[in-house]
């Protein structure tokens, strides 16, 4: 598949890497597995402009390592470096010193595997950068693929490296706009139902986009195929992914994870699917993995009251609610079954993701600056988005369902004024009162 999107996101690192002939650049790339980190990178700097290392850090030792990665900076950048490098931070001294006459754009790529050869490496590359950026021109890019090492790494401040990058790229899931380019690109008559199917299930995330898009996977069941048809990745990957991420504690997190995918979203569901207390579990899930989000009704000023939990990554939503979830079919083989099971709820399930889907739309292309949910403790009355406009302050409220014919804007009317009760500061910024659909993807 073709590079697609992340315009504004080379321009970023191009504009850093033309700071950088002046002044050092440090920047830290983030962003879950599959999200396409490396292809951004090389979409931005293999352009020809200016010289550029790209070094992967693998669990070979130390010293195997250097030796690759010092006959591939020589290559890259035209130069010999000191007679054999057996430490890297021996060949990080080198390039840095060389960027001083000759800038150029060096990127570590699964920069938290030196945890595994020798985490010593960070405070050496930390010692060094301290003596020799200010003089260099080097435009030095790391990235890494568990979230939970790269945070520790550089945004704990008992760690050496805490405090040198000097910016943070954040990669996240395809905006809608790309998503309907490539799915119009593969399939030019493809339906809104598709583009939900295709939302729900990759949640925008490139490699799952891909590998659906060139399987032919066009429309809403060849996905649901695909992903149970016996020989894709898709089965593995939340536990290939999450497995590392959470260490021996995996099966908790799991449990915590399929229970709010399967619908138990509050602190007194999860407790007691669960079975022991979790609070601990859903504050990591949220603060250090970024997985979940605690969420409360707009405008709701007790900040533990009236909460539920919900998992950001609409992959993961789906890969707990049907895999995880069926798991037991799935070790049977009884993957006919389970397509039946998941083509039967996949519209129930794909009320969320729809949501979770103008949520995104509206971020990207509209003035709000304010994007929620809104429900009262009782449970009787809740509006799917309310959203604040930056310019005027004005509210709009949506309700939204994958069925357009099942909107209800007489009901949503009765629950803005119920909103307007709990909110009586607010009534003077009623804007529309809208049911939005599959129909306006």
């Amino acid at each position: 598949m073709k590079f697609y999107g992340r315009e504004k996101e080379i321009d970023e690192l191009r504009r850093q890497r033309d700071i950088s002939r002046k002044f050092a650049r440090f920047t830290v790339v983030t962003g879950r597995r599959r999200i396409g980190k490396t292809q951004l990178i090389r979409q931005a700097f293999d352009d020809g402009v200016s010289p550029y290392v790209h070094l992967v850090i693998t669990k070979k030792t130390e010293k195997v390592q250097c030796l690759t990665h010092q006959r591939e900076a020589e290559r890259a950048l035209g130069i010999t470096v000191r007679g054999r490098c057996e430490r890297f931070a021996e060949l990080f001294e080198d390039l840095i010193k060389e960027s001083v006459s000759h800038p150029f754009t060096l990127v570590l790529d699964e920069f938290q595997e030196f945890d595994q050869v020798d985490d010593s490496i960070y405070a050496e590359m930390a010692d060094i950068w301290d003596r020799y950026h200010s003089d260099s021109k080097i435009n030095l890019v790391v990235c890494g693929s568990v979230n939970r090492l790269m945070n520790k790494i550089f945004f704990d401040d008992s760690q050496p490296l805490y405090g040198r990058n000097t910016g943070r790229l954040d990669v996240v899931a395809f905006e809608t706009s790309v998503l309907k380019n490539i799915l119009f690109d593969f399939s030019p008559q493809y339906s809104n139902e598709d583009l939900l199917a295709l939302w729900a299930i990759s949640g925008g995330i490139p490699r799952y986009v891909e590998l659906l898009m060139e399987s032919g996977a066009t429309t809403r069941d060849a996905m649901i195929d695909t992903v149970f048809g016996g020989i894709t990745s898709f089965i593995d990957e939340g536990r290939t992914i999450l497995a590392d991420e959470f260490g021996k504690e995996y099966g908790t997190y799991f449990t915590i994870l399929a229970a709010i995918a399967s619908g138990r979203t509050t602190y007194a569901q999860i407790v007691n699917e669960v079975g022991m207390e979790v609070g601990g579990y859903l504050t990591r899930l949220e603060t250090q993995y970024g997985l979940i989000a605690k969420r409360r009704p707009l405008f709701e000023k007790a900040a533990n009251k009236n909460c539920v939990y919900q998992i950001n990554d609409c992959f993961f939503r789906f890969w707990f609610r049907f895999v995880f979830g069926y798991s037991d079919m799935i070790e049977l083989k009884r993957l006919d079954d389970l397509r039946v099971i998941v083509k039967r709820d996949f519209s129930t399930f794909a009320g969320y993701a729809l949501e979770r889907y103008f949520h995104w739309k509206f971020a990207a292309e509209s003035h709000y600056r304010k994007i929620a949910g809104w429900w009262d403790r009782k449970g009787e009355n809740e509006i799917d988005l309310v959203c604040e406009d930056a310019r005027d302050g004005r509210l709009d409220f949506y309700e939204v369902k994958t069925d357009p014919e099942r909107l209800n804007i007489g009901a949503l009317n009765k629950k803005v004024e119920a909103f307007f009760t709990k909110n009586p500061a607010e009534r003077a910024k009623l804007g529309r009162v809208l049911g939005i659909s599959c129909k306006d993807m």
